[in-house]
């Protein structure tokens, strides 16, 4: 077991000031609940939902034109998913611009930064920016029910077109201009979209990169397709809009297509039902084609309320930044921000840029910056940082204290991570490097839920290496997969309170569960059920994640993915306990994959780890013995991989995770096509090479 188990390094310094606190208090004086701490308070909501999610909706103001008859069915279970907040009309858009706390119109909305620019954008601007487009939508035939896309980067366009598009009632979905066009095609072939925006160009690593052949193959395939309008992304960027042919319909640019509004064109929110579809995201689809998952106003508007309001305790005058491209759940999460009257941040760009001086000055440049960010938040005050685990572990890989460059992040009060488990050495990092003043919170919920089931939370601690808290309304457990899963009793599979390892699953209902899968329908439905259902039954949501409940702090800690688990000699053990002994010990590696091989005529599986080496770093039989020593001891003997080799490349993909389960397929044999999601497929050929190498 790690040293840095069980290391406290953080509680809030006045736990009464928070949202967190004021929520608990509130529960506490209208039921009659004693509630001693956080998990108290969490166990309160799970137990009474109906009442629990009405007080979130008092609570964080939502907005609505008719009020709610009733929240949820208490005893229902999760699938067919039941309806919450029947009754009420309200609108998503609506309650992103006009948020309960009211802002002033000349304070900032938004803050969109490139490599090159910045772009403050007040509440009355942005308010007028969606009036403008979503009347020139409604104006090219746009509906409710339609379906919108972006293949855009994340800039201030880029947020108005979702905004408008949810105003009218149209479902908005968005991929980001890196993605090869197999992959676009794959996703929004299947939801049949009549509008699609784009950008003219994107930078990124201080290189402009063209758009247009890529937007004129993917235009060509989509036959529903009637409007494409071209954002000046990059200004004065060329862009030949007469070589984009569509089946029916015409390419235009953003000016052109506003050009027709007119300034009496009111700005219109459609009032519908609380679970009216209006995002559509995907599954990975690293061995197929991705799932078309849908998202309802209320499920996406109350989770994230309640997470950046309750959990986060993000409030009006705070900046609020997501290091995210569009395609990524962690996009809609960072713009329901908003929703709070929080400003928030978009960036554009690589990570490791920085504009060296003013925007506003001609000889402004972008120079390469291993503190680009912290930069950043230094320049424009931001107070909640959010980003993926890998930028961090990157961050102390590298040595890089904005402390001791001169940089101030004084403003900061939280960090949060995603997208791969944080590793223990990073927490205590990251405390070194920002300060012991901040709220890091490793998080993790996923596109399946858009929102969280681990979460932050301001009234309790954070120990190295865990989740803080699960999330309230969220009846998350830990459930053995070799008991019997016929059982659907919300506690008959669960080792929740020993400790051990094993499947994360919910038990009762929430609202951010997708409304339904596209296409509508049966085979949609049929997606939805095997997705999530079909392991044990209609009352228990089987998320996918390794996982255990640390039964002294209850914080959760992340064990990787339930079908990557590796199991040598019968023993469960997840590939990030690996990964993050090599994040703590091993500076000469850049990344690793770590895979269980079993193949038919194998007694038992073999673990395979792969080491990416950093840049003029070599790989030997020293380090291998070295790593094996370094895991047994850090571990134990259990977790030493039989197999330690060099690889060329780790694929991930396009939203940079690791792909696991592709590799494992080639390693025990068996003929994989992957999709166009895995974004460097070229590199499973090297796998299978090794695989036929090494029988």
């Amino acid at each position: 077991m790690s040293a840095l188990t069980h290391q406290k390094l953080w509680d809030h310094e006045d736990p009464t000031s928070t949202r967190t606190y004021a929520f608990k208090k509130s529960v506490e004086g209208k039921y009659n609940a004693r509630l001693e701490d956080y998990e108290s308070l969490r166990q309160w909501s799970v137990s009474h939902l109906a009442q629990f999610w009405e007080e979130v909706w008092y609570f964080t103001g939502i907005r609505a034109s008719t009020s709610f008859t009733k929240v949820v069915d208490q005893d229902a279970l999760m699938f067919p998913r039941p309806a919450f907040f029947e009754g009420a009309k309200l609108n998503f858009a609506e309650n992103l611009l006009f948020p309960a706390c009211n802002p002033k119109e000349d304070s900032f909305a938004m803050i969109a930064a490139s490599e090159e620019t910045r772009n403050f954008v007040t509440w009355k601007d942005l308010r007028e920016n969606v009036r403008k487009c979503a009347s020139a939508m409604r104006s090219t035939g746009v509906r409710e029910g339609d379906r919108v896309a972006g293949f855009v980067a994340n800039h201030t366009n880029a947020v108005v077109a979702m905004l408008s598009a949810t105003s009218i009632g149209a479902l908005w979905t968005a991929i980001s201009p890196d993605t090869g066009v197999h992959a676009v095609l794959d996703r929004i072939l299947q939801i049949e979209p009549v509008l699609l925006f784009a950008d003219n160009a994107v930078t990124y690593n201080g290189k402009t990169h063209d758009v247009h052949d890529k937007l004129r193959d993917i235009a060509k395939e989509l036959p529903t397709l009637r409007v494409v309008v071209v954002f000046e992304t990059i200004k004065d960027h060329p862009f030949d809009l007469t070589d984009i042919s569509l089946p029916s319909g015409k390419p235009l640019t953003y000016a052109t297509f506003l050009a027709s509004v007119s300034p009496e064109a009111p700005l219109e929110f459609s009032q519908l039902p609380p679970d009216h579809p209006i995002y559509i995201l995907y599954s990975s689809g690293t061995t197929g084609k991705p799932k078309c998952i849908v998202h309802g106003a209320i499920g996406t508007l109350i989770q994230h309320k309640k997470e950046h309001d309750i959990q986060c305790s993000i409030r009006p005058g705070d900046r609020l930044f997501y290091f995210t491209t569009c395609t990524w759940m962690m996009w809609h999460w960072l713009v329901s921000g908003l929703a709070t009257g929080a400003t928030i941040v978009l960036y554009d760009g690589s990570p490791f840029r920085y504009l060296s001086s003013s925007p506003s000055s001609p000889s402004s440049q972008s120079k390469p910056d291993t503190l680009a960010m912290p930069r950043l938040i230094s320049e424009l005050s931001i107070t909640h940082f959010g980003t993926s685990a890998k930028y961090l572990s990157i961050l102390e890989q590298k040595s890089a204290y904005p402390k001791t460059d001169d940089i101030s992040t004084s403003t900061l009060k939280a960090i949060y991570s995603t997208g791969s488990p944080l590793s223990a050495s990073t927490f205590s990092y990251v405390y070194s490097a920002f300060g012991p003043k901040l709220n890091l919170a490793s998080i993790t919920g996923g596109t399946d839920i858009i929102s969280l089931f681990g979460a932050p939370s301001q009234i309790s601690p954070v120990y190295a290496g865990e989740v803080q808290v699960r999330g309230l309304g969220m009846a998350v457990e830990v459930f053995d997969p070799s008991l019997s899963p016929s059982s659907l009793s919300p506690t008959g599979n669960s080792i929740t309170s020993s400790g051990d390892p094993g499947d994360l699953v919910c038990v009762r209902p929430f609202p951010s569960q997708p409304v339904m899968f596209w296409p509508p329908g049966p085979e949609g439905e049929e997606k939805y059920r095997r997705s999530y259902f079909e392991t044990w039954g209609p009352a228990i949501w089987h998320h996918g994640d390794f996982v255990r409940i640390d039964p002294a702090t209850g914080g959760m800690v992340m064990l990787g993915r339930s079908d990557g688990v590796l199991k040598p000699a019968g023993v469960r053990f997840g590939s990030a306990e690996i990964y993050n002994v090599l994040l703590a010990h091993f500076p000469e590696v850049e990344d690793a994959l770590c895979i269980g091989r079993r193949r038919e005529a194998d007694q038992d599986e073999t673990v395979v780890l792969f080491l990416k080496m950093a840049e003029g770093q070599a790989f030997g039989q020293g380090l291998r013995d070295k790593v094996k020593e370094v895991v047994k001891r850090e571990l134990s003997a259990r977790h030493v991989p039989g197999v330690v080799d060099a690889c060329e490349a780790i694929p991930v993909t396009t939203n940079g995770k690791k792909v696991e389960v592709a590799v494992k397929q080639i390693l025990c044999g068996m003929n994989v096509r992957t999709s166009a999601s895995v974004a460097n497929a070229e590199c499973l050929d090297w796998y299978r090479r090794w695989s036929e190498e090494h029988p």
